[in-house]
């Protein structure tokens, strides 16, 4: 039974271990140097046709419907 302590104390810590060394490369991976292009694109996605207003769908169907009778 010693075995099965141990072993399944050491996994827990290998566990905790891997999962730390995970984050800690997901996060270097995010600030790393060359994606702050990225993340700024991915940012402005919201605002790229900022320029004009979206257009309404219910007049847009309401003249439609207007040109078919």
């Amino acid at each position: 039974m010693q075995d099965y302590t141990f072993l399944r104390e050491l996994s827990g810590s290998i566990g905790t271990v891997f999962l730390v060394l995970s984050f800690f490369g997901f996060v270097l991976f995010a600030f790393r140097p060359g994606s702050r292009r990225i993340h700024e694109d991915s940012a402005e996605i919201p605002f790229r046709h900022d320029d004009k207003p979206a257009p309404d769908l219910s007049a847009s169907a309401a003249r439609t419907e207007e040109a078919s009778q």
